[in-house]
């Protein structure tokens, strides 16, 4: 059988070199970055499951905006800035919770119905009379997908999640994702890097032999990447045949029970879906999970994910998701090093830009992604700082 989703054939002459190390370092590209990049792009919150009940909320800060998810008496999710109308504040100061009947500012007090609208000012005779709706929180556009709560601060170049998602949506149905529940609950780490340096990192797996032993192990023989392609990239290994020299690997395929609710080329699969610019869906026979990263400064990073399993889960596949686990903990700590190696290099003099193997193709599609949203990283000398949004506005206008 042919695993793979679309060709992925690597073009003869392809141009080799990534980014500009400059760009990974510049703080005049961060600001465009997050204009062009993470406000009008979608981003995961987090899944429908994380929040079941009504009053029910998830709140996300992503580059300076302040994004709030909160379920309604009615049953239906819906998406707001976390801003208070009244001067600003935070509506909720937690990133999880649930606000019973109301969200209550707790700088002044205004009162908001769950479906956003204002439900009243604190000493209201200190004001005109404020419209309920006119005043309500900000609403934010939101879509579910698969379970996965996706939102966007503003309109961008993408177009709606189930557009975006069409070409890897019935390979991901079998999972059924939309019916899981939480396993371990929102995580975060910080780490010393810039943002696209974890993305490089992740969207090849020319470095697995090498750095990750684990997934060597389990599945180095199989893996294979198929490149960003319309924003959406796939990356696709089955068990080893004679996976087992690692304790976590070892008994991972030793109590894994076989995943017959999937077809039968995926009951042995780790698939990875990259969703530009910075987010990844995982699965594996008994879980999901997303991951992403936002940039905090050109030089560190907040990484944050969740991990999804299926409500009737068995114990053996308790036990082998616990397994997965520690295969990502240390995977993700190897690739968290490698990606400081690589971003500290680019401040050296002596470096002179990436070369990059057929095998990290999916890294060139990505920086091409970017380069469309940014022309000024077309560039293989850093302009002024003063000057790059005004250099980037002039070749998008050549465009």
């Amino acid at each position: 059988m042919n695993l793979h989703s679309r060709d992925v054939t690597v073009p003869n002459d392809w141009d080799r070199r990534g980014l500009p190390g400059w760009s990974y370092h510049s703080q005049a590209l961060l600001e465009l970055e997050k204009e062009y990049i993470f406000r009008n792009h979608w981003q995961i919150v987090g899944h429908v499951s994380d929040m079941p009940n009504a009053g029910d909320y998830l709140a996300i800060d992503i580059v300076g905006e302040r994004a709030l998810v909160v379920r309604g008496k009615d049953g239906v999710v819906r998406g707001f800035h976390n801003l208070c109308r009244h001067r600003g504040s935070r509506v909720v100061a937690d990133n999880k919770g649930n606000c019973k009947n109301a969200l209550v500012c707790p700088f002044h007090g205004w009162v908001y119905n769950l479906d956003g609208t204002l439900r009243g000012a604190a000493r209201p005779r200190s004001f005109p009379d404020l419209d309920k709706s006119e005043f309500g929180l900000t609403p934010l556009e939101l879509e579910i997908w698969m379970g996965f709560i996706f939102v966007r601060f503003r309109k961008g170049p993408q177009p709606p999640v189930a557009e975006l998602m069409q070409p890897i949506e019935g390979e991901i149905s079998h999972y059924r994702i939309g019916e899981m529940l939480p396993a371990y609950g929102v995580w975060s780490q910080k780490t010393p890097v810039n943002w696209k340096s974890v993305r490089d990192v992740d969207n090849e797996g020319y470095h697995v032999a090498m750095a990750h032993p684990a997934l060597q192990d389990l599945y180095g023989s199989t893996y294979f990447d198929e490149p960003f392609k319309n924003g959406v990239s796939r990356s696709f290994a089955t068990y080893n045949p004679h996976a087992g020299r690692r304790w976590s690997v070892r008994n991972y395929v030793r109590i894994s029970p076989e995943a017959t609710h999937l077809p039968e080329h995926l009951r042995k699969a780790w698939i990875y879906y990259g969703i530009f610019p910075n987010m990844v869906i995982a699965l594996t026979p008994e879980t999901a999970q997303f991951y992403q990263e936002f940039p905090l400064s050109t030089g560190e990073t907040l990484l944050r994910g969740a991990i999804y399993r299926y409500a009737d889960e068995s114990r053996r596949q308790a036990a082998a998701r616990y397994l997965a686990l520690r295969i990502d903990r240390e995977t993700t700590a190897e690739d968290v090093q490698l990606s400081v190696w690589s971003n500290e290099s680019m401040l050296s003099d002596a470096f002179e830009g990436f070369y990059l193997s057929d095998l990290e193709y999916g890294v060139r599609t990505h920086h091409d992604h970017l380069r469309r949203m940014l022309p000024v990283l077309q560039l293989e000398s850093a302009p002024e700082e003063k000057d790059m949004w005004g250099i980037n506005e002039a070749l998008q206008s050549r465009s």
